[in-house]
């Protein structure tokens, strides 16, 4: 195996369309609806669609500061790189460490059901199996390593064929669940409303839920080195992507609300797509629905992986990790130490997981703790995007609002979710959550002190790209930020 720590992530690889795929995958319809809509309904009950509808509004915020901060700042690192460079580098890496620990936390939550979904196919009960599970899972994992090892070419041609036969199986049963007879209860517009939330601090338990669901899009932007026309691709892709996963979230959850019983989604915590399909297709629809998670979840492990190997090659590169996890493979230029390191911890996680109970169990847990993670970085970068635009709000009404007001009003509202959901959260969850983003202090103290050029950052400001109208290609500009160089626009 031959690889070089000065060669850089393969540019130009991916079309808009091949990361308008990736954002949708990143978010894993099918998966987030079969993992989390039991833990969404028994969290808020029938206002999980309105969990779901208004946690939309401040999320498409986060999507929009992603999108402004990407055209001013190409990298791997993502929020990494801009929360170091406009709030402080503490914060940055405490933000691109939050992603990295919830990305591999999400290894033993996302590859559970693949393991559990890909057993269904054969025998519900085998499904119900932890240990076998984790087995299955586990091998799906490694398949999704080695195709993430193989390059940005052989990720997106896997990634077309997954999500493209996960969403034509999810519009089927789309159109089949409006026309479906005998429900359980009927559709109430109250549902869409703040009246079925149990105050506000059960409004916040829910809009952390649903902060993971749509959790995954921002992949583009930890693509944004390997994509074509980055500066403008990776933030529109993000916002198509969080658009439609937006209407599918709330077809399917409108319709287990619908269709289901209250203890049908108890009793199938881990399965609720199964049974929703089942009960529109008897025979047949189970099994396509079945189908439909596995593909979107091992899709999603996919993208996953991505995030958190594309976060560790930035920090690796600013030496505020190991530098030899910003080492690229030289045949295939993917960061493969980052890889077979993210892979090995994960492979542990996965034997751990054994010992805390039941597939429902370890994913109502592990899914609260990303959530709280989630709602930091995406918090920060919201942040961000104003303090880099912030010379330019006010020169246009679009600049003020989609590059201020509402990214800022996005970052709000996920700080307002973690803090109210801390006291709502089992012990458990929060010591996964805050206790994972604590761990990040030791390595960023201990490189600090070694004097890592990220913590003397070149500052970020948005309108220095306007004055100077200076538009250096992807590889200058990567070139400029490993030497500690601004590189707006």
């Amino acid at each position: 195996m031959s690889y070089s720590r000065g060669r850089g992530l393969q540019a130009n690889v991916l079309s808009t369309f091949d990361t308008v795929v990736m954002a949708v995958a990143g978010s894993a319809p099918a998966y987030s609806l079969a993992a989390t809509t039991a833990v969404l309904v028994g969290a808020v009950g029938l206002a999980s669609p309105a969990a779901l509808l208004y946690c939309a509004i401040p999320m498409l915020g986060i999507a929009l500061a992603f999108s402004y901060l990407g055209r001013i700042d190409v990298n791997a690192g993502a929020s990494y790189s801009w929360v170091g460079r406009t709030l402080h580098p503490f914060l940055g890496f405490i933000s691109g460490w939050a992603l990295v620990i919830s990305a591999t936390i999400f290894m033993v939550a996302g590859s559970l059901p693949a393991g559990s979904m890909t057993l269904a196919l054969f025998d519900d009960e085998l499904a119900d199996n932890t240990a076998l599970s984790t087995v299955v899972g586990a091998a799906w994992f490694l398949i999704m390593l080695c195709v993430v090892l193989g390059g940005a070419r052989l990720t997106v041609r896997a990634q077309l064929i997954m999500s493209g036969v996960e969403l034509v199986i999810l519009a089927l049963f789309a159109v089949l669940a409006f026309f479906h007879t005998g429900n359980a209860r009927a559709f109430d517009w109250s549902w869409l409303g703040f009246s079925q939330f149990d105050g506000m601090a059960g409004f916040a338990s829910g809009a952390l839920i649903a902060a993971f669901y749509y959790w995954g899009w921002d992949v583009t932007s930890n693509l944004s080195e390997e994509t074509r026309n980055s500066r403008r691709t990776t933030g529109l892709a993000g916002l198509i992507g969080v658009g439609i996963v937006f209407l599918l979230f709330e077809v399917f959850t409108i319709a287990v609300n619908v269709i289901l019983s209250s203890k049908q989604i108890e009793e199938n915590d881990a399965n609720v797509l199964a049974v929703l399909g089942e009960e529109i297709w008897p025979g047949w629809g189970g099994k396509l629905l079945i189908v439909a998670v596995m593909l979107s979840t091992i899709a999603t492990l996919e993208t996953t992986l991505i995030q958190v190997t594309r976060s560790l090659f930035a920090m690796g590169r600013d030496r505020t990790m190991p530098s030899a996890l910003g080492r690229v493979h030289r045949r295939w230029n993917t960061p493969w130490v980052a890889i077979v390191v993210v892979g090995s911890v994960a492979l542990v996680m996965f034997i751990a997981s054994n010992a805390l109970g039941s597939v429902g169990d370890i994913l109502s847990d592990a899914i609260s703790a990303i959530g709280l993670q989630i709602a930091v970085y995406y918090g920060l970068a919201g942040l961000a995007v104003v303090v880099a635009y912030r010379k330019m709000l006010l020169k246009s009404p679009a600049n003020f609002l989609f590059g201020g007001l509402w990214p800022l009003c996005g970052a709000l509202f996920m700080f307002w979710v973690f803090v109210e959901s801390l006291g709502e959260l089992s012990g458990t969850a929060v010591a996964i959550g805050i206790g994972g983003l604590a761990v990040g202090l030791i390595p960023m103290l201990w490189y600090w002190r070694q004097g890592s050029d990220y913590y003397r950052p070149a500052k970020l400001d948005a309108s220095r790209a306007v004055e100077t109208d200076y538009v250096p290609d992807e590889q200058d500009a990567r070139a400029l930020v490993h030497q500690g160089l601004s590189t707006d626009f």
